[in-house]
């Protein structure tokens, strides 16, 4: 090939691309021949950076995969990929789409060619990174997001494109969990919610309720309607189709659903689109974070925000309890994990976490040696400690040599059956005896673990699949008084999730409360990646 076919077959390249993007285009010449030396050797410097990308090429003995003519399928794929993005929440400037494009429309080499052949393929990763798993790493973000996200391997990835159809290939990096594309639908309607101006005036009142009337009432009622959740009305008092209204959004919401408009749910009604938009964004980001975790057919799905754990089967929520995770401090967070649950202990012990132990038990032990007297103190050869004897203003958090425990009863923190999945923080899920913690609207008192409202119906739906009479067999267990283990047969998937954005089963989105301030502060880290939001308010 001569040096002037091959800026002819170069030119002839750029015309293809130019007219693809509407832009005037150089006379065509003669087709565009394969590789030559300086093309081979440009996309081997440039893939010499990237160990997938250096090994992807040579194995195809440096062939093309984007910049020659019989490559614009592939090429328009990408691009019009590209071009969508925003659509999944992702950077839209991150993947440098209008410098590639400027790139094609200015190739004058064979040199050229090879840099911008690798250009594209790590453009090409890029984005199949971030839209398959996500790209914000999650441990940078909240010590508490300790997922382990399945990151796929990008030499696999270049191998599994280039050998098929390029469109259906792209369409298939996302998640395909049909709640990813009822999030999709919920981010476009909000962003025409908001450029249709928003729900309208917040409402300026503490409490409102049945019978009350006013500018504030009218308020509420007009903000449910553009909201959904009332049919249009003229009706100017908090009358009984009013007072439903609420109800619905409570519910949608996770508030307690007595229809009335207090304080808490005044607020969540004031919450602009554009908040409800940074929590579809931040929920499609974190099932990135889950795309290929497979939740098993029979999974338990502990949404922290929701104060709920469920049991799936096949898809469908076939028992519910409500929860109390941890307490909003930064070391009693629960934190974000899935695991295999494998047996629950009946009649449990509670071996006193050492965190715990030293943090709010020796200053109780220092003023009172006779303080927590429900708790047995051992030392290291497991022999009781005689607090009489024994000087606890001499220990530190340092060097406290004993440990404490509950022995199995009534009364014991963990209740009277805990649910193992084990895992390094020491997180599961167990009964309580603090029942009245359940009748608070937000949840969050324990010290990491879910403390759960119906744990024995928990305890017969787990067993269920292994025993004609689950509750026969756990109460035959629990009639011991003593501590025993009853083993799940198969054992069951458990995720630990937050998602303050969630489709319900009829796939409207709900919401709940950022209890934790993660979402905030996964969406800041998102913007600092280039997501970009117009006239983003409160």
């Amino acid at each position: 090939m001569t040096s002037i076919s091959r800026r002819s077959g170069l030119v002839n390249l750029a015309a293809v691309f130019a007219l693809s993007l509407g832009l005037s285009a150089p006379e065509p010449v003669a087709a565009l021949t394969s590789t030559d030396l300086a093309f081979r050797q440009a996309v081997a410097e440039r893939a010499a950076e990237d160990r997938a990308v250096a090994e992807f090429y040579r194995e195809r003995d440096y062939a093309p995969l984007w910049t020659t003519g019989a490559d614009g399928a592939r090429r328009a794929a990408l691009f019009a990929a590209l071009a969508r993005a925003g659509e999944h929440g992702l950077p839209e400037g991150r993947y440098g789409a209008d410098g590639l494009k400027a790139g094609f429309a200015a190739l004058g080499s064979d040199r050229q060619r090879g840099k911008l052949e690798v250009a594209v393929t790590e453009a090409f990763l890029a984005y199949a990174r971030d839209v398959q798993t996500g790209f914000i790493t999650p441990a940078s973000v909240d010590p508490g997001l300790v997922r382990e996200v399945p990151l796929r391997d990008p030499l696999a990835t270049l191998r599994a494109f280039a050998a098929a159809e390029p469109a259906a290939f792209l369409r298939g990096l996302p998640p395909q969990r049909p709640q990813y594309e009822q999030l999709r639908r919920a981010r476009l309607d909000l962003q025409a919610v908001i450029a249709g101006g928003g729900w309208g005036a917040t409402v300026s009142a503490e409490d409102l309720r049945p019978g009350d009337s006013g500018a504030a009432v009218i308020a509420l009622r007009d903000r449910l309607i553009r909201m959904g959740y009332l049919r249009r009305s003229a009706a100017a008092g908090y009358d009984g189709t009013l007072q439903k209204a609420v109800q619905r959004f409570q519910i949608a919401h996770g508030l307690t659903p007595d229809g009335i408009a207090g304080a808490g749910t005044i607020a969540e009604i004031n919450v602009g689109p554009e908040a409800r938009l940074r929590s579809v964004l931040v929920a499609m980001e974190r099932m990135r974070w889950m795309n290929g975790i497979t939740l098993g057919k029979r999974h338990v799905w502990v949404n922290l925000p929701d104060f709920t754990a469920r049991i799936v089967d096949d898809g469908k929520v076939t028992f519910e309890t409500m929860t109390v995770v941890g307490m909003d401090q930064h070391d009693r967070r629960s934190p974000e994990f899935s695991d295999q649950m494998e047996f629950m202990v009946i009649n449990p012990t509670w071996n006193v976490p050492r965190s715990i132990t030293v943090k709010e038990y020796l200053p109780m032990l220092q003023k009172n040696p006779n303080a927590a007297g429900h708790l047995k103190i051992v030392d290291r050869r497991g022999r009781v400690v005689n607090r009489a004897e024994t000087d606890f203003t001499q220990f530190t958090a340092q060097n406290f040599p004993f440990s404490m425990s509950q022995p199995p009863s009534d009364s014991n923190a963990l209740g009277l059956v805990k649910f193992m999945f084990p895992n390094k923080w020491n997180i599961y899920l167990h009964d309580t005896p603090s029942k009245s913690l359940f009748q608070k609207e937000v949840r969050a008192f324990s010290h990491g673990c879910i403390r759960l409202g119906d744990p024995f119906d928990f305890a017969y739906a787990l067993l269920a699949p292994q025993t004609d009479d689950p509750k026969g067999l756990f109460e035959q267990h629990l009639r011991t008084r003593n501590e025993n283990t009853i083993m799940l047969d198969r054992p069951v998937p458990v995720h630990l999730v937050y998602f303050t954005a969630w489709p319900s089963a009829r796939g409207e989105i709900e919401f709940r409360r950022d209890v934790y301030g993660r979402d905030g502060r996964i969406f800041d880290a998102m913007q600092a990646a280039g997501v970009v939001l117009d006239e983003v308010q409160g």
